[in-house]
């Protein structure tokens, strides 16, 4: 992503893609920006915008990343990362693809390049990729009884490739590709280009928004590996300062990376002090001794990588608990998965979080409604069509109803209410006036369900209420009074009987003491079965 904003904006790019003259004055004119000023411009940008969302509490965006989601985009994210393993690990030159359908091209490229695979480089990758497998299936449990310091497999296999590789002079006898030219000592400090940063600036936000959700995504998942928490707002920091201090050493954005995530994890980094000591292992490289492995073989790379991924890629079948389990977590997972790895890493994140979204709303929107009937000799209540062992008690209907009672919802909660209760009270007072003006017409033909003489709203489990949630039910309960049917409230929690009492004070001057109110459904089924006594 900071390669296509550079691409875009660096008179470097702009100079080498132009082959029109029409444009060579206007391009003349333009400032000229290199390469590297653009991409540490994007990065201090970066930086800016990550430490503003730290200020600004914004790491609670992570709580729309559920474990389907990361669990689909961190298994994704491995096929992508094994697919660019794959020229390295059959020795061949494939073209880079880019944008739609990038990994099946290059499986593609890669299955047309092998018959020019490098013999070499296939049997150093079987090799060693054999024998990291057999390590962490078979030694490594062993290992583990008896001491707790791992064997570090991956460490003997760069040094075991680098020493084959200078023994056998496999770059020039066998034609194996190696590591090649690694540069001594660090870049000299410069500053960005401040004046670009309004124009970088939505390029660098839209960076800013992948690299923290790709880092916490990732680490969401080593500690739920590793049983811990994260802190998401503390990551934002750490993000934003190593943004800000990279941006003055010529760096670009940084975000976690899954596969040296996976190889430190696998190697036994559990705290901070393992990332102390890789930061010093590879300050000392770049300073001193990195020329020495510029003849490790690119394989054995690869090779690491691959074996690093595995559990990664199989995270695939966890689709068939999801499944199971919960469809809508399927969904997810599928749209995750399927949108990342043939479209691409950012939009297919984008796509996890709005298909969570999604399905928050849809379930919202489809809350549980039911019929409470009475268990015998308790004052316990549960669903008629659940529980056989559930009486309804005559002539009174207890409704339930789990979910929010607001301008979206209110429709919902009110045809739910008439579906289950067995009549509409719109529908009846109009039969009812139609029947006056017709003789001989019997009350069984003009109502042919029966309507109870009172209705009980269990608001036990109701979220949250509006005033055009509080207009509905005051309409409701007024409808039913003109057919003679109480309708009273029960087990009503605090905010929502304060937010009912406040509309009823404020919106109905003259006629108060619409809702009766219950302290449990007991209560008030014992009231309505007194009242009918009384009748």
């Amino acid at each position: 992503m900071t390669g296509k904003t550079v691409t875009q904006y660096s008179s470097e790019e702009i100079l080498l893609n132009s082959t029109q003259t029409i444009f060579e004055n206007e391009i003349n004119s333009l400032p000229r920006y290199t390469g590297i000023q653009i991409a540490v411009t994007v990065t201090f940008t970066v930086a800016l915008i990550q430490l503003a969302m730290y200020i600004l509490r914004l790491g609670i965006i992570t709580t729309l990343m559920s474990d389907t989601l990361v669990n689909a985009f961190t298994c994704a994210a491995a096929f992508h990362v094994v697919s660019l393993q794959l020229k390295d690990l059959f020795g061949i030159s494939v073209v880079k693809r880019e944008g739609l359908f990038k990994i099946v091209m290059t499986v593609y490229d890669v299955c047309m390049a092998l018959p020019t695979a490098n013999i070499a480089a296939v049997v150093t990758s079987t090799v060693f990729i054999a024998v990291m497998v057999l390590n962490n299936e078979i030694l490594k449990p062993r290992l583990a009884k008896i001491t707790r310091i791992p064997l570090p497999i991956e460490l003997i296999a760069i040094i075991a490739g680098t020493t084959l590789s200078y023994a056998l002079n496999m770059h020039q006898e066998y034609g194996v590709n190696i590591i090649g030219d690694i540069p001594s000592g660090l870049p000299e400090p410069a500053l960005p280009v401040f004046s670009l940063i309004p124009t970088l600036a939505f390029d660098a936000f839209i960076i800013a928004m992948i690299s923290y959700t790709v880092t916490m995504s990732l680490g969401l998942t080593f500690a739920q590996k590793s049983h811990y928490e994260i802190d998401s707002n503390q990551e934002l920091l750490a993000l934003g300062l190593s943004n800000c201090f990279g941006s003055f050493f010529s760096c670009m954005p940084v975000a976690a990376s899954l596969s040296r995530s996976l190889f430190q994890h696998t190697v036994g980094g559990a705290t901070q002090l393992a990332s102390l000591v890789s930061c010093t292992i590879i300050l000392v490289v770049l300073l001193w001794i990195g020329p020495i492995f510029e003849n490790l073989p690119r394989c054995v790379l690869a090779s690491i990588i691959v074996v690093a991924l595995k559990n990664m890629l199989l995270q695939f079948t966890s689709l068939k608990k999801y499944w199971i389990l919960n469809k809508w977590d399927a969904l997810n997972w599928l749209v995750t998965f399927l949108i990342t790895v043939f479209i691409g890493i950012d939009i297919g994140l984008f796509a996890g979080i709005l298909t969570a979204l999604l399905t928050i709303f849809v379930q919202g929107y489809r809350p549980y409604s039911c019929l409470l009937g009475a268990v015998p000799n308790t004052d316990i209540y549960l669903d008629i069509k659940r529980y056989r062992g559930s009486k309804e008690i005559p002539r009174i209907k207890i409704f339930h109803y789990s979910g929010g009672l607001n301008f979206a919802l209110k429709s919902i909660y009110r045809s739910s209410l008439f579906q289950n209760v067995g009549f509409d009270p719109i529908t009846v007072i109009t039969q009812r006036e139609k029947a006056k003006n017709t003789s001989n017409t019997s009350k069984a033909c003009i109502e042919p369900y029966e309507i109870p003489q009172c209705v009980i709203l269990n608001f036990s489990s109701v979220t949250c209420i509006d005033p055009s949630g509080v207009d509905m039910l005051r309409e409701l309960i007024n409808n039913y009074r003109q057919l003679n049917v109480e309708t009273y409230i029960a087990a009503c929690p605090g905010p929502i009987f304060e937010t009912l009492v406040k509309c009823e004070e404020y919106q109905s001057k003259k006629k108060k003491n619409t809702f009766k109110f219950f302290p449990t459904i007991q209560d008030a089924v014992t009231s309505a079965q007194n009242n009918l006594l009384r009748k």
